[in-house]
């Protein structure tokens, strides 16, 4: 499979009408990395994948990939920069008229000339990756929620696309079946070295899953970068949504009132810098292969280590195998500390 590419995103800006869904939104997924957005309901997740393929056009701002700005760029130049993406949208999107293997077939159909032969080469491949060898002429309607995922991510991969993008890839799931997808994530992402955007609600695959994370909040991005500096910040919003508590900033369907905001957290008194402990990332399983973002995530990390908040240095230092522990940038980037 290819591997990863890098995603640049610069000031971003999407509306439908009058209605402002989020405006300059900059941030950049590393190549091969996962990165995970969370965010509130209607904070326009959705949109922005679908800004990101083409789907949708911005009003303003760039997404270059491979020199390309697919906001800006010719239609017959977006229909090939396409072909770089695998999509798992929340349901899967299969077809219910065909069996799982027609299904996953069918964007090699549609977008090569290989022949059959070929084709049940690759998805016998793809099936295997994702768990359903022998589940091939199955009815989208005779499996499961979990199954019809894992199929969709087969399709999602036989393209062996660049980056992949996944719609809350948890909706409709309990919390073992999640587990379980989150897993064959992180496995995938070993095996294919593809750059992956996440789209969640789910606060345990946000702490477990991705490299970086972002979070897009009142129509702007909050937040994005390692995981360690959203999981260690005790900013209100963020807090309020990693606890799941209800006193914050976050309302029932949209933003509170900022003075409402404000009585409760007086309220609260500091209960909302209790965030919870920092989990290990998910390593892939026994016999995967190891994840070639993880190397070039230390180098990227260590690099502006001095610029993060000292919670996300002390994470991050403390996530660190001991023969990379000795030597980290002290904080604030005065030379060098030696870590017992």
């Amino acid at each position: 499979m290819s591997a990863g590419v890098e995603v640049v995103v610069e000031g971003l800006a999407k509306s439908f009408d009058r209605s402002v869904i989020w405006s300059d939104v900059t941030l950049t997924l590393p190549a091969g990395e996962i990165s995970v957005l969370l965010g509130p309901s209607g904070t326009g997740k959705s949109v922005f994948l679908k800004s990101l393929i083409g789907l949708l056009k911005p009003e303003r701002g760039s997404i270059l990939i491979h020199d390309t700005d697919l906001v800006h760029c010719s239609e017959r130049r977006l229909y090939e920069i396409r072909k770089l993406f695998g999509v798992l949208f929340q349901d899967g999107a299969l077809f219910g008229s065909m069996n799982l293997y027609d299904n996953v077939a069918f964007p090699l159909r549609e977008h090569t000339r290989k022949s059959e032969r070929e084709i049940r080469a690759i998805v016998g491949e793809k099936m295997e990756m994702v768990g359903l060898t022998g589940d091939e002429r199955k009815l989208p309607g005779q499996i499961s929620g979990g199954m019809r995922k894992r199929a969709g991510l087969a399709r999602a991969l036989v393209l062996d696309p660049e980056i992949v993008l996944f719609d809350e890839p948890d909706s409709g799931l309990d919390p073992v079946r999640t587990a379980y997808l989150n897993q064959l994530i992180v496995d995938l992402n070993a095996q294919t070295d593809a750059t992956f955007l996440i789209v969640t609600h789910d606060i345990n695959t946000a702490s477990t899953l991705p490299d970086n994370i972002g979070m897009l909040y009142r129509k702007r991005l909050a937040a994005f970068g390692p995981r360690e500096v959203l999981l260690t910040s005790t900013e209100p919003a963020v807090a309020q949504f990693l606890t799941g508590r209800r006193q914050g900033p976050i309302g029932m369907s949209e933003e509170k009132d900022a003075a409402q905001a404000q009585r409760e957290l007086a309220e609260i008194h500091g209960e909302m810098a209790g965030l919870p402990q920092l989990r290990p990332q998910l390593t892939p399983s026994p016999g995967q292969p190891r994840r070639k973002a993880v190397s070039r995530r230390m180098d990227r990390i260590m690099g502006m280590l001095h610029t993060l908040p000292s919670a996300a240095q002390d994470a991050i230092r403390d996530s660190l195998p001991d023969a990379h522990r000795r030597w980290y940038p002290g904080r604030g980037g005065h030379g060098e500390t030696e870590v017992p």
